[in-house]
């Protein structure tokens, strides 16, 4: 399928990059939003090629200084400034931003299409989202976005290793709060104080079972009952007490759990068996939450069954 947001490559081209990792999602109904990596270390100067114009914005979080920058809109230069690390910049593609390429950079951009604002707003009950409110090569200190990019970041590295229900989790909590702290979203003021029914609970538990490698979407499971992905969302961690990425993490674990309990199976076979990656990857998990590497997790469960015993 063709790629028609300013993500992965579309985006790259016009810095100049022949890599540009992305991650993409669909967790608004008729939105497409994607974080992409971008970063060169030796550029050749030059004034950044010109974006598609969309309307659509590109949210960007700075991950290295960059002295001086040039930065223009609708072909001329707008301000020259000097970009921090950690800071959040906000770029409207319908004013053909673009900043002269002459220092080593590095940032994340997220993709956040004018369909995903008023998507969270129809959601909210709320009128639709104007203009987000920014100042062209003005950075903002936002630790939400600090903490969203951080945790992207890490899944961008790791992508064989990321479940598409967190990515879905992590840009809807993104697009939620670009539209309330630079679009000037309200607050949900009606929102569902109550959980999913029992019957949806139990389906959409077993829909996540069924499928431990975290293959589905949130789009796919909340289609199912006729909700949106943040109705769904509130509604199951309501019900569970988590949101549906940390339950799936949850049954990865108690499935590794029980077969390294009931069989003498090679670890790298039970870390595919319970949906993780590779067992590098179950291996990290498992010893972040539970403690204790899985091998001496199943050392010392032996070790107990044959003293009860």
């Amino acid at each position: 399928m063709m790629q028609t947001g300013v993500y992965g490559q579309r985006l790259g081209r016009p810095l100049f990059l022949k890599e540009a990792p992305s991650l993409i999602t669909r967790s608004l109904r008729s939105a497409e939003l994607a974080v992409t990596e971008t970063r060169n270390d030796d550029p050749v100067c030059d004034l950044s090629g010109p974006f598609p114009s969309e309307d659509a914005y590109l949210v960007s979080l700075k991950l290295r200084d960059y002295p001086d920058c040039e930065c223009w809109e609708r072909g001329r230069c707008v301000i020259k400034t000097d970009v921090r690390a950690g800071a959040t910049y906000l770029y409207d593609l319908k004013r053909d931003p673009r900043f002269v390429i002459d220092k080593p950079f590095h940032s994340t951009f997220f993709y956040l299409p004018r369909s995903a604002l008023d998507d969270m707003a129809k959601q909210a009950g709320a009128p639709r989202i104007g203009e987000l409110t920014y100042q062209p090569g003005i950075g903002h200190d936002d630790p939400v976005v600090s903490h969203l990019g951080a945790s992207l970041l890490a899944a961008l590295h790791r992508q064989e290793e990321t479940n598409q229900l967190f990515v879905d989790h992590m840009m809807l909590a993104f697009t939620a709060h670009i539209a309330r702290a630079y679009g000037g979203l309200q607050r949900i003021t009606k929102s569902a104080s109550g959980g999913l029914a029992p019957w949806q609970v139990k389906r959409a538990c077993e829909r996540l079972d069924s499928d431990l490698g975290g293959k589905l979407s949130l789009q796919q499971i909340a289609a199912e009952f006729d909700l949106s992905v943040s109705h769904f969302s509130r509604a199951f961690r309501i019900s569970t007490g988590l949101p549906p990425h940390q339950w799936l993490l949850q049954q990865r674990l108690k499935a590794a759990k029980q077969l390294m309990t009931v069989r003498a199976l090679p670890l790298a076979e039970i870390a595919l068996s319970a949906g993780f990656a590779n067992q590098s990857h179950f291996t990290r998990v498992f010893s972040a939450v539970v403690g204790v590497s899985p091998g001496a997790w199943r050392r010392e469960t032996q070790g107990a069954a044959r003293r009860e015993t």
